[in-house]
């Protein structure tokens, strides 16, 4: 046996799980075929939000200008691309050097199982007593004409200039998010969504209020619109799409794949390693373990058992790197995960939604107010501003959280903390928190 255990791909779930159980006296080998890092830190969240740091400034000013902020801000593309990769570049050597330190051998190229025990990457064959499978997930296929015309996130998050016209296929966060940093940049933008609306893991309420946000920036949203193919031309690309007032076309410098993504498996060769996969999911048991061969683990995106988020790899992680070094007997647990849409105000939920909490025959009370005339939406001329809370009765507990507004993404981590723990109501208001803040107004949401 060369390595005890064996992990596949170098975002977080495969560092936070190859760190401990090296840490444990175990020997690991990691690999990937793209540079070490991961989704998360290379071509998703953290150089996204970096993007979306240059989108607030140019945000703040518009929405001050009539109240005193003099002066006209725009974003000079090329410089703030720079400004990413000055985090972005460095973390691959990074990554290998924390490996090297911790004694993990490093291997550059695409794993493919040979047989259960044993896989190939490049031109080295390794054989484990483990594996884990921790590739991450890319782009769910379009199955379209042109497609191969499109670019994905990475894409995006790498354009050296901004195109003049841009389109984003689907309606989720990617859409949301980029929309607002590319609008503010100075593109025209139009989402194409084939449901009735964006950001449908959100509460439709909320969602409704943040409407106006794109509007404000001119951002075209299309729903009920189906994408049928992509012609290119002369000059960029027509998009050719079906919605409810029949065909239509739409110019484009670019085309950006927001349509949503699934787990990153099918180089893996997973047949010849028996690993079970049923609708594009591996078949996974409650402690993250393959159900058909049992030295195969999954964390992350490429188990898809929790949200796609990057604190739930790391938890992933955690519960596999327990389970191989003390044996199977840690389950995950998604209780009281926030999620975020960056867009401008960001848009937060945590726990249950309505919809979720009457399916699982839960009592309840829902406070739902629209709150743009409080004083954290008017101290910085945010017309944008709501929440909704999900109160259990008798117990009194937090069931859900949902906000749209300034500080959701910061407030929603404490809506976080009191799901996971099973606080209160009372609990909540009776906390002391710093005034003037956005958490001041929890008491008030619940």
């Amino acid at each position: 046996m060369d390595y005890e255990l064996a992990v596949i791909g170098t975002g977080t779930a495969a560092m936070v799980c190859a760190m401990r159980v090296a840490q444990a006296g175990r020997s690991v080998v990691v690999m990937d075929e793209k540079p070490f890092g991961g989704t998360c830190a290379l071509r998703g969240c953290d150089p996204k939000k970096m993007l979306v740091a240059g989108a607030e400034v140019i945000d703040a000013q518009k929405r001050m200008n009539p109240h005193g902020i003099d002066g006209h801000l725009g974003i000079d593309w090329p410089d703030l691309i720079r400004f990413k990769r000055s985090f972005t570049d460095p973390v691959p050597q990074k990554h290998a050097r924390r490996y090297d330190e911790a004694g993990i051998t490093t291997l550059c190229g695409s794993a493919s199982f040979l047989e259960p025990n044993r896989l190939q990457v490049g031109m080295r064959k390794l054989t484990a007593r483990n594996f884990l499978i921790a590739s991450g997930a890319k782009p769910r296929p379009l199955g379209i004409p042109g497609e191969e015309h499109v670019v994905d996130n990475e894409g995006f998050l790498a354009l050296s200039t901004l195109p003049r016209r841009i389109v984003l296929v689907g309606g989720g966060y990617i859409a949301a998010e980029f929309a607002h940093i590319a609008a503010r940049a100075g593109a025209k933008v139009t989402i194409l969504q084939r449901g009735s609306r964006l950001l449908t893991r959100f509460e439709p309420e909320l969602v409704s209020w943040l409407m106006p946000a794109f509007e404000r920036i001119g951002v075209r949203v299309m729903t009920e619109t189906t994408v049928e193919g992509i012609q290119q031309q002369e000059e960029g690309y027509v998009v050719h799409a079906n919605g409810n007032e029949g065909a239509i076309e739409v110019q484009s410098d670019l085309v950006v794949h927001a349509a949503g993504r699934i787990p990153a498996l099918d180089r893996l060769n997973l047949q010849a390693a028996g690993v079970a996969v049923e609708d594009g999911k591996l078949r996974l048991n409650e402690y993250l373990q393959s159900e058909s061969n049992p030295a195969v683990y999954a964390a992350g995106d490429a188990a898809s058992n929790g949200p796609p988020l990057t604190p739930v790899s790391s938890h992933d992680a955690k519960v596999v790197a327990a389970n191989l070094i003390e044996g199977n007997h840690k389950a995950p647990d998604y209780a009281g995960v926030p999620s975020v849409a960056f867009t401008l105000p960001p848009i937060a939920r945590v726990g249950l939604s309505e919809a979720e909490a009457n399916g699982a025959g839960l009592h309840f009370r829902v406070k739902c107010e629209r709150a743009s005339d409080w004083y954290t939406a008017r101290r910085v001329a945010e017309p944008v501003y709501g929440y909704k809370t999900l109160v259990e009765e008798g117990s009194d507990k937090i069931l859900g959280a949902h906000l749209v507004g300034p500080h959701a993404d910061e407030v929603s981590n404490l809506f976080g903390l009191a799901v996971r723990h099973g606080l209160t109501a009372d609990d909540l208001k009776a906390t002391m928190f710093a005034y003037p803040t956005g958490a001041s107004d929890i008491g008030y949401m619940v």
